[in-house]
């Protein structure tokens, strides 16, 4: 059995790993942190846990964390590079939900998180945990960087195209919405039902912390640096992403998009590519590992559109980092991760 330990299991990634690890067959989570609720049973806190986690919420403990096999951070930026360097002395693998060890560049890191970070000489060492691109090193990893949600939608929806090689990397247009539970579980006027409800808004137009991670990911496939213009919007729901994608093709020619993206993801477990003309739903994927994925080309011209939808604390966070951790543990990838999106 694998040993895990949570730090930080009050938010809505923490109790959503909880949620997926409790009915993992070879999962044993050992400990669950929170340093406001220490004491609390998880239970009485996540009735839906209730027959699932018999355990209460204690203080971090670097020692107990130590006799951990993995160790997640569900916790917010800048909390999980003050320990980890420790723990990873220790022998604990470590994989963070959070931003902290992201971004390669810890100037482009501090200029985002607008806080200086205490461990630079990790961020090399950090494997970027977006499966479908970084399997082989994931397996590997002592310390694994969790991708952001926006981050994940995106990236898979323009990969593809940048692999082949076929639309220009400098007019990138990525246009996302996602449920206001992205924001995390904490008390703020912004995201009461009264003021998100029946309402629909963008916001950090100048600048996403999301952005400079996609656009990390993405240079790779490119021959140039790419462009990207990316929107996020605020949904009136609690949970869902849904990211519509544009790229212009290099010449206006006859190109197969749809076999270029279903090849692309063809042994991929949790990259769906839906048939040509589908579009899909946020609600399709509610509460399931699964990103659902769609290419148009609108009257045949020389843009492409690519829909793609995840559920933000799954695929987008918790669902991801329990399908790192079983690339890192030499487990079947969907080990408890068959999961059916929840409908209606």
């Amino acid at each position: 059995m694998i040993k895990v330990g949570i730090v930080g299991g009050t938010g809505y990634t923490g109790v959503e790993l909880l949620r997926l690890l409790a009915t993992h067959p070879d999962v044993r989570v050992q400990m669950v942190t929170s340093r406001g609720e220490a004491g609390v049973k998880v239970a009485d806190m996540f009735p839906n846990l209730r027959g699932f986690v018999d355990l209460a919420f204690t203080e971090p403990n670097p020692e107990q964390l130590a006799n951990c096999d993995i160790v997640f951070f569900a916790t917010p930026n800048g909390t999980a590079m003050q320990s980890v360097p420790d723990l990873l002395k220790t022998g604990v693998r470590v994989i963070d939900l959070a931003a902290d060890f992201r971004l390669k560049n810890p100037v482009t890191w501090e200029q985002w998180y607008k806080v200086k970070h205490v461990c630079p000489e990790l961020l090399n060492d950090a494997v970027y945990g977006l499966p479908e691109v970084n399997r082989t090193a994931i397996a590997a990893a002592r310390l694994v960087a969790n991708p952001g949600c926006y981050a994940t939608a995106v990236q898979l929806g323009f990969i593809p195209l940048l692999e082949a090689g076929i639309v220009d990397p400098k007019s990138l247009i990525a246009d996302a919405k996602s449920g206001v539970s992205g924001a995390g579980r904490k008390a703020e006027v912004g995201m009461l039902m009264g003021e998100t409800g029946e309402s629909f808004k963008a916001y950090g137009v100048a600048g996403h912390r999301h952005l400079p991670e996609i656009v990390q990911g993405l240079n790779p496939l490119s021959h140039v640096p790419v462009q990207l213009t990316f929107v996020p919007h605020l949904l009136p729901m609690i949970r869902g992403i849904h990211a519509t994608l544009y790229a212009t093709l290099y010449e206006n020619n006859v190109l197969d998009l749809q076999h270029i993206f279903e090849q692309r993801y063809k042994d991929e477990p949790f990259v769906d590519v839906l048939p040509a003309g589908f579009h899909p739903e946020t609600r399709s994927v509610r509460g399931a590992n699964m990103c659902r994925i769609a290419v148009h080309r609108p009257q045949g011209g020389n843009v492409v559109v690519v829909l793609a939808v995840i559920d933000n604390l799954v695929k987008g966070a918790a669902g991801q980092a329990v399908q790192n951790m079983n690339i890192m543990c030499g487990l079947p990838e969907s080990t408890g991760l068959k999961l059916v999106g929840l409908l209606p």
